[in-house]
């Protein structure tokens, strides 16, 4: 679980940035990003119906992508807002390769700092 100050909560807040946001996607997963005017970059997951119809599996992928980002967060660079988006690829994936895939988005999208 990300800390509170690390969390999108706000529906408008999320909207904002799917509409506003640049986008980097690859088969598995993808972000949309916005610059925030914080010290801190905060996230979000969203984990639709298509990829899977079950609650469990979607809560899984869920809990998953969250700590991967917890566990990177000094790596993300500060001061954005990101939605994290998944596919229904995601549920054959191990975590390592999720956190691969999770990491290479970030890269691509020059969120991610050594």
């Amino acid at each position: 679980m990300f800390q509170s100050k690390n969390r999108l909560r706000k529906q408008t807040e999320v909207q904002n940035v799917v509409k506003k946001g640049k986008s980097v996607f690859d088969p598995v997963c993808g972000i949309r990003f916005l610059k925030n005017k914080l010290d801190e970059s905060r996230f979000t997951v969203v984990v639709g119906l298509k990829v899977h119809k079950g609650a469990v599996r979607r809560n899984r992928v869920r809990r998953q992508y969250r700590e991967i980002i917890r566990l990177h967060l000094n790596h993300i660079q500060k001061g954005f807002d990101i939605v994290f988006i998944t596919s229904g690829q995601a549920l054959d994936l191990t975590y390592s390769q999720k956190e691969e895939r999770i990491t290479a988005v970030l890269k691509k999208a020059g969120l991610w700092k050594e």
